[in-house]
């Protein structure tokens, strides 16, 4: 492990769960855990609980589950040894480095010390006399020399080396700009700076790190930005731009842009609450952490065709997430920057004011679509308005906007919402016929909510479920589990934890899901968190140990033989001691 299990066990222990959540969440005691409304994703009713005596949280709404340092993975984006590091820092510990386990970890630090120093040396190039095009280029662009500053952006020289040399100079070979993607290899071998002649934005992490870069050409020259690959500390799916700004904003939304120059535009003229995907389209990771710091999110994207599609899958992916969404729609400009620059601040602090809701968004894109002069394409465009307005969990909702589209179409409001009311009886019927179905398998009713941990066997899932429970809670009852294996598992993650637990027990190392954690993903442990929510009788651990065992082993049983052999069920319930798994 690249950190002892001694530690991160003092870590935890070390750790207030309930005043680290309550820095993000408002909890209510009730009972013995504490309640509040889930950071992860948009709810009305808190379903998000944390057990400070088991050092756990968990949604019952989206199943998210962990411990402290899986709370900080959550909520700060960032991997596992640095949500180490930061609750380490937070209690007074430091992160030992021994038994060689600290490589990944330094390796790490480096890069973000790299791009630290090559951030500032593209700054120092920009103020540089040589680079007077390149200053210019962006205060033409209306951005002052303290916008400039605070965004620290920068200018590669347009040479094929000079960034290697200049970090060379500080003691970081080619390797490590291979590393942090400021570096290309080609076929032959040679290696050169990736960013040349372009005006350079750094992108900073929630914890102040630079961790990329994205460069912009001055003329009219493709690609006009080239943005760093994904490394060992940047993924552009799961970062946003100046969301480390964003995230301090008091403004009560995030407007979201589709790029570097709209975001610092907005900023620089008091929207401090801009912020852009990087060189990718809207990701659900990208929408997770904006729902989880507002409440409402303006999609602030240009007015052509492209711009639309992209605010249609914008719309998709944060409304998963509960957010409300409203849509900007740039009149007279074709994006944020130059609305503002033409029309000025205030101009724009009504347009955004003014934003329309992703209904009507909706709405006009399906009004788009038809030829309205035409009678079989209206009467095609109300029914798909009226089946859009029918998916609308408010009724009050489906009134206001339903109204709207019969004026817009040309109806009478009582045509519109008898056709809004026949396509939500279609809903409903199709809503019914999907839950009878469920009805009738209810095996998927306990599958994992995660499909790729889905159960093929749900009856030996389900003991399995126990039998990790039993152990995760308390590590002694191996002495009863009478000779199971790993491989007698139908559900590889409940194989693997019970072979982590059987190594830490006879080891004589910690036993728990806070430690596990190394070796768990997210969607992993979030499962087993689910597990450990269901309650343990302490007097009646051993009987339903052994009934869980049965249980595992009837049902491989059958797999083997297509059917129960008693005489086999016999010699194994008559089967007595523990054996170590192979």
């Amino acid at each position: 492990m690249a950190i002892p299990d001694t530690f991160l066990e003092e870590l935890n222990a070390r750790t207030d769960l309930v005043d680290l959540v309550s820095g993000y969440v408002h909890l209510t005691r009730k009972g013995k855990n504490y309640w509040g409304l889930c950071p992860f994703h948009s709810e009305k009713t808190p379903s998000f609980s944390v057990a400070a005596d088991k050092q756990m949280y968990y949604c019952f709404g989206c199943h998210k589950g962990g411990g402290p340092i899986q709370f900080v993975m959550e909520m700060e984006g960032v991997p596992f040894p640095d949500a180490v590091a930061l609750l380490a820092r937070r209690v007074g510990m430091e992160v030992p480095e021994e038994r060689g386990s600290g490589e990944l970890r330094r390796r790490r630090e480096r890069l973000y010390q790299l791009n630290r120093e090559a951030a500032r040396y593209f700054h120092q190039n920009l103020l540089a006399p040589e680079a007077r095009h390149a200053l210019g280029y962006l205060t033409g662009r209306g951005l002052s020399r303290r916008t400039i500053t605070n965004f620290g952006l920068g200018y590669a020289r347009d040479e094929w080396d000079a960034l290697i040399r200049a970090m060379g100079e500080k003691g970081y070979d080619k390797r490590d700009l291979l590393d942090a993607g400021l570096a290309v290899k080609n076929d032959r071998g040679n290696i050169y700076d990736r960013f040349r002649g372009r005006v350079i934005f750094p992108i900073i992490d929630l914890r102040g790190n630079v961790i990329g870069f994205g460069g912009r050409v001055m003329d009219g020259s493709t690609p006009k930005y080239l943005n760093s690959p994904d490394t060992i500390i940047y993924n552009k799916s799961k970062n946003l731009f100046a969301l480390n700004l964003a995230r301090k904003s008091k403004q009560g939304r995030i407007i979201l842009t589709e790029g570097y120059m709209d975001t610092i535009a907005l900023h620089q003229a008091g929207f401090d609450c801009a912020v852009a995907s990087l060189g990718t389209s809207l990701t659900e990771d990208h929408a997770r952490m904006l729902a989880q710091r507002t409440g409402e999110v303006v999609v602030a994207y240009d007015s052509d065709r492209a711009g639309v599609n992209a605010a249609q899958r914008a719309i998709q992916l944060l409304g998963k997430t509960g957010v409300r969404v409203k849509i900007l729609k740039v009149t007279g400009a074709k994006d944020p920057d130059e609305f503002i620059k033409t029309y000025g601040a205030q101009a724009f602090q009504k347009l955004l004011d003014g934003s329309e809701s992703q209904v009507e968004f909706r709405l006009a894109q399906v009004r788009a679509k038809y030829h309205l002069e035409e009678d079989e394409e209206r009467v095609a465009c109300i029914q798909e308005s009226a089946q859009l307005i029918a998916g609308l969990a408010s009724s009050a909702e489906r009134e206001v906007y339903g109204r709207r589209a019969a004026q817009e179409l040309k109806i009478s409001a009582e045509t519109m919402q008898r056709e809004i009311a026949r396509s939500q009886k279609r809903r409903l019927r199709w809503e019914e016929r999907q839950q009878a179905r469920r009805v009738l398998q209810p095996v998927q009713l306990n599958q994992p909510s995660e499909r790729t941990l889905r159960y093929d066997n749900m009856r030996s899932g389900k003991a399995e479920e126990g039998v990790i429970a039993l152990l995760l809670n308390d590590p002694s009852l191996l002495a009863e589990t009478r000779g199971l294996r790993p491989e007698d598992f139908t559900v590889p993650l409940f194989g693997r934890v019970y072979r982590l637990i059987w190594e830490r027990w006879t080891e004589d190392r910690p036993v728990s899901l806070n430690v596990l954690g190394p070796e768990l993903s997210g969607e992993e442990m979030n499962h087993l968190a689910s597990v450990l929510q269901t309650p343990i009788s302490q007097a009646n651990r051993e009987r339903a140990m052994a009934d869980y065992i049965d249980t595992i082993h009837t049902e491989r049983l059958k797999g083997e033989r297509g059917q129960v052999d008693d005489a086999a069920l016999m010699a194994y319930r008559d089967k007595k001691g523990m054996e170590e798994p192979k």
